[in-house]
């Protein structure tokens, strides 16, 4: 099968060279010339033998609805485009009305795997009509690990992306529950060897997972982790998640709870805990530091 790709980043270019050796044809663009094989959309859209299948895999938002509109105007009926970037669901609707207008199809692809995708597969969470997904199944197949699982046509068009927010959703929740055990593990002094406890972990145990065996990498990369700084950012499928909980009224605490333990990681000086030492002094008379760590103050009782 010929497939077009859009975006030759680290994501991209690995699955480039994926489909590559499961013996398909990928022509790439990217506005990195030293990575494309084409120098623009329209060389990409005319070096492609029609049917066309365009795959797009550029950052959400504005570069993914300028792609696509570029794209509604080089393609031709009977043409398809897949956008397997982590676009917000909500807009999958609108690029599958605009390109069906123009008689192009339209599937949304959730994709995750990461920089171990090109030699593990990516897991493939998709949307689209059945005859649209069925278009780029030879691709989707050359994507997905091997055997039964790690592929599933989600629903309509929207469904994949949805899946894949939620998919990372739970992601957020799972790293908030290590790295919080991690956290009290190296807080106990009779602990000797947190680095072991969570090796000890990955055979026989319920909360074995890929994130477990990834924190042991990390561990034994940095046992204690001293060489990084506690900030962690999020890429917007976090808080997509919890705005479509609120939407549909369903209740999603420890998904929440851990997107903002990601806003606290960047408060180096968090004023809600100001105030909360400040009444902790002013209530039980606990002492406060100041911004060196200095003991500032301690509250006298009231008449003392």
């Amino acid at each position: 099968m010929e497939l077009g790709l859009i975006g030759l980043g680290k994501m991209g270019g690995n699955m480039r060279e994926r489909i590559r050796r499961a013996g398909h044809t990928v022509i790439g663009y990217d506005r990195n010339p030293d990575l494309a094989d084409v120098g623009s959309l329209k060389e990409l859209v005319d070096t492609l033998a029609a049917p066309r299948v365009v795959w797009i895999m550029v950052p959400a938002g504005g570069p993914t609805q300028s792609t696509v509109d570029e794209l509604a105007e080089l393609l031709s009926p009977g043409d398809l485009v897949v956008d397997g970037g982590n676009s917000k669901w909500t807009d999958d609707k609108k690029h599958s009305e605009e390109l069906a207008a123009k008689g192009i199809g339209f599937v949304d692809a959730g994709v995750s795997g990461g920089v171990w995708g090109l030699e593990n597969g990516y897991a493939l969470m998709v949307g689209g009509s059945v005859e649209n997904v069925a278009k780029v199944q030879p691709i989707f197949d050359a994507l997905k690990p091997e055997g039964d699982y790690g592929f599933v046509r989600a629903g309509e068009a929207g469904a994949g992306h949805f899946a894949k927010m939620v998919h990372n959703g739970i992601e957020y929740a799972m790293m908030q529950a290590y790295a919080e055990g991690w956290e009290l593990l190296e807080a106990v002094p009779e602990v000797t060897d947190v680095r072991e406890i969570f090796r000890s972990w990955k055979e026989g145990t319920v909360i074995r997972s890929w994130l477990l065996d990834l924190a042991v990498n990390a561990l034994q990369e940095d046992e204690h982790l001293t060489g990084l700084r506690g900030y962690a950012d999020d890429s917007g499928e976090g808080r997509w998640t919890v705005e479509a909980a609120i939407d549909h009224a369903v209740p999603l605490p420890a998904i929440t709870a851990s997107l903002f333990a990601r806003f606290s990681s960047r408060q180096e000086d968090s004023p809600s805990m100001k105030m909360v030492a400040a009444l902790r002094n002013q209530f039980g008379g606990h002492a406060v530091t100041d911004a060196s760590g200095r003991v500032a103050k301690e509250h006298k009782t009231p008449g003392a």
